[in-house]
């Protein structure tokens, strides 16, 4: 089996929202196995924000407490704010850049797959094949997909979580010295 973080756009918000009902469906009928899925919207400034979010474990788990929940708030934290105005000096004096944009990698997918002002969904799922969505994304909705490993998004994200706490404590010393 196959676990994935499948990332989806469409040329309209409301084909994001048709494509979470129909997954939902899917779901429901056996032809996907999924974790949890939302709709996220990219603002401004590198933010991603949740529009609706199902977990299909059972666990009745919010989104903050979710894989999509983490990939949300590293890129809403002092991680995301290093993408902007504070890369130079600080990333410089704290870790080398390649490895910081090595596990910003997925936030940049992401982004670059739901650009600005744009809708989409991402969806964490066990993928024996890739029929069903891709028939529904491609097919009917027009839209487009991108797949990572979950294991590589897993990884990324406990990398960018120990950036971003290393960026914060130079950041602490740097300011109160």
């Amino acid at each position: 089996m196959s676990r994935k973080v499948i990332i989806m756009k469409f040329d309209e918000e409301s084909k994001a929202y048709q494509a979470f009902s129909e997954i939902k469906k899917l779901q429901t009928q056996g032809e996907v196995k999924g974790e949890q899925m939302a709709v996220l919207k990219h603002l401004p400034n590198h933010q991603l924000t949740p529009k609706d979010f199902i977990d299909f474990t059972g666990e009745d788990n919010n989104i903050k407490g979710s894989l999509i929940g983490m990939l949300i708030g590293i890129l809403a934290g002092p991680l995301g704010v290093l993408l902007g105005w504070f890369t130079g000096s600080l990333i410089g004096s704290t870790k080398d850049v390649k490895e910081v944009k090595a596990a910003l990698s997925i936030f940049e997918e992401t982004l670059k797959n739901i650009p600005e002002d744009e809708t989409g969904v991402i969806l964490i799922a066990d993928e024996e094949v890739t029929g069903p969505i891709d028939d529904l994304v491609y097919g009917e909705l027009k839209g487009e997909v991108v797949r990572i490993d979950r294991d590589a998004v897993e990884s990324e994200l406990l990398e960018a979580e120990e950036t971003e706490k290393d960026a914060a404590n130079h950041a602490k010393k740097r300011w109160f010295k």
